[in-house]
């Protein structure tokens, strides 16, 4: 399998069951059955590919000036035209709102456990110095 297909299908599950727990937590988002779900989530990806960089560029002053609260109102925004569909549907803004929250939380920790994303958690442990040997001032900024 293609690497970029497989990491396709990644984002996609990722998204499938990040949409499945919002639609169990938050009052307002519900699909009639699986190809619904299945079709919303392909939908949503969709959106977050292409639409979602050019909402973020023309939205780039209102992001820094809310200091990037503005980014879940875009997410909101749209998991809201998701919500028109035929077979999944989001009920009130507000309902869109809380559930982009649970679906970026969620996908924030699948794709940190599975390896995917973007986002990486490092924790770096520096030696020290043997006593003897005087502090260059090469070592870790910040010693813990």
């Amino acid at each position: 399998m293609p690497t970029k297909l497989k990491e396709f299908l990644q984002r996609w599950l990722i998204t499938t069951v990040a949409v499945l727990v919002a639609t169990h937590i938050v009052k307002g988002i519900h699909y009639d059955d699986w190809q619904g779900l299945i079709v919303a989530t392909l939908v949503l990806g969709l959106l977050n590919a292409f639409l979602r960089p050019v909402l973020m560029f023309l939205s780039l002053p209102l992001v820094v000036f809310t200091l990037g609260f503005f980014i879940f109102i875009i997410n909101a925004l749209l998991l809201y035209l998701v919500g028109q569909m035929k077979h999944f549907h989001v009920d009130t803004f507000g309902a869109a709102f809380w559930g982009g929250l649970v679906i970026s939380i969620v996908s924030l920790i699948l794709n940190s456990l599975t390896g995917t994303g973007n986002a990486r958690v490092t924790v770096r442990r520096g030696k020290k110095p043997p006593p003897d040997k005087p502090d260059t001032g090469s070592g870790p900024v910040i010693d813990v």
